[in-house]
This record gives structure tokens, C-alpha cells and sequence, in this order.
């Protein structure tokens, strides 16, 4: 019996069994699509044709004695800022529903297809990538599985709400200030930013180019191993994809957490948050018997540095089209977008200054400790519509913009972050971020991996 809950590897491995059919796996994920995505609205296009279509050549390679690959048969979706052949990139705006269809998958989504997955469709998003609510002005908001009054975060909101919803078993997103993160903790998956450079951004419309990161979402730590080491590697495509070779993170499941030394992330990482956000950090910490802090110095600095760099890189990309068809952006990002034009070139020069000593504190910090805790969120998923600002103690802040304030300052340098959900029956989603030096992806996985078979984090259906 294959359901929203069955995980991408045990669908894998009926099909590569012969237990099931892919062609019945894929309709079954349609039928889900039809049946939940009026309410979630994770789904910007479905493609049913298509999908049917590769599920049947999957089935012959299979009839054949062919091996399809580890993913055989398994849905997947990618945000609608990824190349998909025969669809244009909307990348979340209406301007980009004019351009020509794709004629070639961008790399990641044809790795994974490669891997046996079958692609069923296109995810919403927030405009360019420019966000963390996906309350689309275009194509309308993305609810949350655990509440559709709620929001599902951004700007990968269609992945984390489709994957969390039970559509999909696997989703790829984009992180720049915390797009995979924001949205798998407020949705309650897996998420993960990879280390920068590790995937390919082939085929991806950037937001900032200099700290762009693709990454997979999936109700399972397996699932996302999996997903990941589909996608990672080398590409001629993207000249800062790394050629170093990576680790099978899928072989680092088992190896339990023995020997890791993992330290809480103090000072910043404690501060404006919601109790139950600092409790689900102490619930992991206390699983994990971390008690050791760590602090990163002017982390406030790092989240201004990240900040500047995003707009003028954005800024910049987008300035001809703020010349030419200012009326047809969502006014929010029309208005950061001009904003950022005018942000003079000596600041973006001194945020990069900032930022290369800023990578080499916390590479300090991992010359003793193979983990860091944080969390991932500051709260649980606010409403679509909520007020502009949200009060916490006696300060007040950007309901919005504070959603990335403990993932912006970790995304511009570039280090490896996996989110875990914390989901407890009858509250909203949290996520706790685990978080490593660049390219120890295998250090997060057998992290994630003993805290789920410990049940301390899980990822249900909603």
C-alpha cells in the first residue's frame, strides 16, 4: 500500500521490486495533488501528462531488467525557480510567465530524474525568491499542511507545504537567507541548505548569486540523504560548483552520534524567540547531551552584511526589468528591488569585507565541535495577512523579516545547515537547526538521523 506517509525509499524499492508499478505510484500522487492542492495551493503546475508518461518508460526499463536508479518511481516536485523543459521558469512573477518555455531541466531537477524520481510538477514561491512567506501576489499564497490559515514560509513555501502535506515525498527549494530552512520548520520537514557550491544552481534563477544554494526537503532523513546525494556534485554549468568529492551521506545513516562533539549556538541564537522555540532547542541539546555553548561574534553585523549583499546582487539582476515592467512586480519586491539599486557600492564592498572575517570566526568554532545546535525559526508559522510587526517581550520586530534571523547570518558563508522538525501533536511545527563546517554534510545526517529513529524529531503527514 503506497499513501502520503510511505517514504521516498520504500516506494524505491517496491517499484525496483516489481511490488507496484510506477505508472500507480505517480497517478496515486496526481489523485493527492487533485484531492489537497485547492486547499495548500503548493502547486503552480501539475504535470500530468508528463509524469504519467516517464512513470510507463520507468516501468519498461524495469520489465527489461534495466536499473532506473536508488529513487525509482518516486515524485518529486521543484520550485518554480528551476528550469523544468517545456514550461517557463515563473520564478514566482507574472513578468516571467511571458518568457519562452525551458528547453532543458535545470541540473538538479535532471539529477534527480536521473536517479529514477519522476517529476510531477512546479511549486509556488515568493516573487524572485525575495521572501519568507509565499503569500504570492500573483498566484496567490501558499497555506500551511498543520493550518491553512497559517503561513507556509518562503521562499520555497510550495516545497515544504507540498512535501509536509503528503503530495510529495521529496521537494527541491533554494536557500539564500534561509528559503529550504524557514518554510521545513514551519511546515515540520527535513530541510537541507547544502554547503555552498556543493549543488549545481544550473538552471536556476538567481536571487543572489554569490550565496544561492539548492537543497531538498523530505519527511524522512533517508529520503533527504538520498535526494541529496542524487543532486550533489560537480557541474561545468555553475563554475563555483565544487569539485571536491563528496561523501554518500545515505552510507553515514547508521553511524549514530559517537564521537561527534556537538555545542549549542549562545548569545544572538537565545535571544527573541518564542519559548517553545528555545524549548524544542533544549529538547534536542538534551537528547544530543550537548551543554557546551559556543557564540559567534556580531551576528547582528552578519545579518546587515547579508542583507546589503542580497539587495545589491538582486538589485542588480533585476534592474532591467525594474526599467521596463516596474508595474507588473508584486509591489513589496518592487519596492526592496528599487531600494537596493540605490545602495551604494561602498557598502556591498564593506559587507564582503565583513563577511570573509565573519567566515573566519566560525570556522574558528569548528576546530573543536563537529555540530552546532540553533534554532531555526523564532516562532511557529504566523497568519497569512498577519500584521506587519510582531511584538516579542518588550521588542518589537519585522513578523516577516525576523523569520530569517537565525538563518540569514549562517546562509552567506556558506556552511552545511540541516533543519530537523519539531512537531508535537496539537502544536504548530518548530525547527532546530544542526550545523556544520562547509562540506561535513555526513556530520548533520547522523545527527538527524539518530534524533529521528530516538523519536526526537519526526516529520508526520499533516
Amino acid at each position: 500500500m503506497i499513501d502520503a506517509a510511505t517514504s521516498a525509499l520504500d516506494i524505491a524499492a517496491r517499484v525496483r521490486g516489481g511490488k507496484i508499478r510506477a505508472r500507480d505510484v505517480v497517478a496515486g500522487a496526481l489523485e493527492r495533488i487533485a484531492q489537497r492542492d485547492a486547499a495548500l495551493n503548493a502547486f503552480t503546475s501539475v504535470l500530468r501528462e508528463r509524469a504519467l508518461s516517464d512513470a510507463e518508460t520507468l516501468d519498461r526499463r524495469l520489465a527489461a531488467g534495466q536499473d532506473p536508479g536508488p529513487l525509482a518511481g518516486v515524485p518529486f516536485a521543484a520550485k518554480n525557480l528551476f528550469d523544468i523543459a517545456g514550461l517557463s521558469t515563473l520564478a514566482g512573477s507574472k513578468i516571467n510567465a511571458d518568457n519562452p518555455p525551458a528547453v532543458r531541466d535545470a541540473t538538479a531537477v535532471a539529477r534527480l530524474r536521473a536517479a529514477g524520481a519522476v517529476l510531477i510538477g512546479a511549486l509556488n514561491m515568493d516573487e524572485y525568491a525575495y521572501g519568507f512567506s509565499t503569500e504570492n501576489t500573483h498566484y496567490g499564497p501558499t497555506r500551511n499542511p498543520h493550518d491553512p490559515s497559517r503561513m507556509a514560509g518562503g521562499s520555497s513555501g510550495g516545497s515544504a507545504s507540498a512535501v509536509a502535506g503528503g503530495l510529495v515525498p521529496l521537494g527541491l527549494g533554494t536557500d539564500t537567507n534561509g528559503s529550504i530552512r524557514v518554510p521545513a520548520a514551519l511546515c515540520g520537514t527535513f530541510g537541507l541548505k547544502p554547503t555552498f557550491g556543493r549543488v549545481s544552481r544550473s538552471g536556476v534563477v538567481p536571487l543572489a548569486w554569490s550565496f544561492d544554494h539548492v537543497g531538498p526537503f523530505a519527511r524522512h532523513v533517508a529520503d533527504l540523504a538520498a535526494a541529496f546525494d542524487a543532486i550533489a556534485g560537480p557541474d561545468p554549468l555553475d563554475p563555483v560548483c565544487s569539485t571536491r568529492p563528496a561523501v554518500r551521506c545515505t552510507e553515514q545513516l547508521g553511524r549514530g552520534v559517537q564521537g561527534l562533539r556537538i555545542a549549542l549556538l549562545g548569545g544572538h541564537f537565545t535571544r527573541l524567540a518564542a519559548d517553545e522555540v528555545l524549548a524544542a532547542v533544549g529538547r534536542v541539546a538534551s537528547a544530543l547531551n550537548a551543554t557546551r555553548e559556543v557564540t559567534l561574534p556580531e551576528v547582528h553585523r552578519a545579518r546587515a552584511a547579508a542583507q546589503v549583499i542580497t539587495a545589491c546582487e538582486a538589485g542588480a539582476y533585476h534592474l532591467d526589468r525594474l526599467r521596463s515592467r516596474a508595474r507588473d512586480f508584486d509591489p513589496m519586491t518592487r519596492d526592496r528591488l528599487l531600494a537596493a539599486t540605490l545602495v551604494p557600492a561602498a557598502a556591498y564592498v564593506s559587507a564582503q569585507r565583513f563577511r570573509a572575517w565573519f567566515r573566519t570566526r566560525a570556522a574558528e568554532i569548528f576546530r573543536d565541535t563537529n555540530v552546532v545546535l540553533a534554532p531555526t525559526v523564532p516562532w511557529t508559522a504566523p497568519t497569512i495577512g498577519a500584521p506587519w510587526t510582531t511584538r516579542i517581550g518588550a521588542t518589537e520586530v519585522l513578523t516577516r523579516g525576523h523569520l530569517g534571523a537565525f538563518t540569514q547570518p549562517l546562509s552567506f558563508i556558506g556552511l552545511p545547515v540541516l533543519s530537523v522538525p519539531i512537531v508535537a501533536p496539537g502544536a504548530l511545527p518548530v525547527g532546530v537547526q544542526l550545523i556544520a563546517a562547509p562540506f561535513n554534510e555526513a556530520a548533520l545526517f547522523r545527527v538527524a538521523a539518530w534524533l529521528e529513529a530516538e523519536g526526537v524529531v519526526r516529520s508526520p503527514v499533516a
